[in-house]
């Protein structure tokens, strides 16, 4: 059930950011650009997610476990640190130069357009070396 849970929440959500045009890089970059060409229509579909989400978490919260899982699976800190505004402007600065972030840019691959696979293909080399580096990091070195 947790697959298919997955599956159909992936499928609306690439839906619903396809529908709404996100896939579209300038759509995005429109966003960004305050002092040109501004597109307020990103924080309609925003607003729109997060009104969904508050309702959904205020309903689902008052619950004693999710409908498709065990347990809830919460953020078990808040913590602020290096590693977090880090990773924060990198992705800030991809999304600002490409238009694309992580999901929108994997619906955008039903479009076929060379662009959307080069970001996917690099955007998943990049998770691969972090996670490497972090491995590498915390085993201890044999001499």
């Amino acid at each position: 059930m947790d697959r298919a849970t997955a599956l159909i929440s992936g499928l609306l959500f690439g839906a619903g950011v396809t529908v709404s045009g996100m896939v579209n890089p300038l759509k995005v970059q429109n966003f960004l650009d305050l002092v040109g060409a501004w597109d307020p229509t990103l924080l309609l579909v925003m607003g729109g997610g997060l009104a969904v989400t508050l309702v959904g978490y205020a309903f689902v919260l008052q619950k004693p476990k999710p409908l498709f899982a065990r347990e809830f699976d919460l953020p078990s800190t808040s913590l602020i640190d290096a590693r977090l505004i880090g990773g924060s402007v990198i992705f800030g600065i991809g999304w600002g130069m490409t238009g694309l972030c992580p999901g929108p840019a994997i619906a955008s691959l039903s479009f076929g357009q060379l662009p959307s696979f080069v970001f996917v293909a690099t955007m998943a080399a990049g998770m691969l070396a972090i996670r490497f580096l972090t491995r590498a990091k915390k085993s201890p070195v044999d001499g």
